[in-house]
């Protein structure tokens, strides 16, 4: 570790975990929108809403604190991103929940809940490990499964891509559908650009 002559600001480490705290529960209230009703749709769209505000204000919140601390825990620049790249996959999943009401997609294919279940994961995963981030320890297993799971995310994707070219007669719907399950998966890519944020900062710091 490197050392320091001035203390370094730890409450970052519990702002950095209450931010991942919100992905749990925008990743639950998507599983749960996906798999209501149509009419139940507008009222759990606006329930992501209310949590990507959350989340939003989360990472101004972080923002704001790295402008106002003179010494950092790690790479000021690392924290920036990192904060950005949390708010990002919060960002992707209340975008996909907006266009599921927009575009009143009516019957959402049973394989996007495949999807659904990779952004959990990886947003549960992140949540456990952002109070690592203060020891350094434990974190390699994270972003190899992060890893892991957005190359299933990958496999998932191209299997609903293929899956809806071929059941699917609408070309208006299937625009639609697509665009939903291509949104879904830059959810995952935004999951894995906060774990190879996490590795960049292990590196640095070990």
């Amino acid at each position: 570790m490197r050392f320091r002559i001035t203390p370094k600001d730890i409450g970052f480490f519990g702002m950095f975990a209450e931010q991942a705290k919100h992905l749990v529960a925008g990743a639950e209230a998507l599983r749960e929108m996906v798999e209501a009703d149509f009419d139940e749709r507008v009222d759990l769209a606006a329930q992501v809403r209310e949590i990507e505000h959350h989340a939003d204000d989360a990472a101004h919140a972080i923002i704001r604190r790295l402008n106002s601390t003179f010494v950092t825990p790690f790479d000021r620049d690392d924290m920036y991103e990192l904060a950005s790249a949390l708010d990002t996959c919060m960002d992707y999943m209340e975008e996909a929940a907006d266009l599921i009401v927009l575009y009143r997609i009516h019957q959402i294919p049973r394989k996007i809940g495949k999807q659904i279940k990779i952004l959990q994961r990886a947003a549960e995963l992140t949540a456990e490990t952002m109070p690592n981030l203060e020891s350094m320890q434990g974190l390699s297993d994270y972003w190899v499964e992060i890893n892991r799971l957005e190359n299933q995310a990958d496999r998932a994707y191209r299997a609903l891509v293929a899956d809806l070219f071929e059941t699917e007669t609408d070309p208006i719907l299937i625009m639609k559908l697509k665009e939903l399950i291509e949104t879904l998966e830059a959810a995952a890519d935004a999951f894995e650009r906060v774990a190879n944020i996490v590795e960049t900062i292990c590196l640095k710091e070990s």
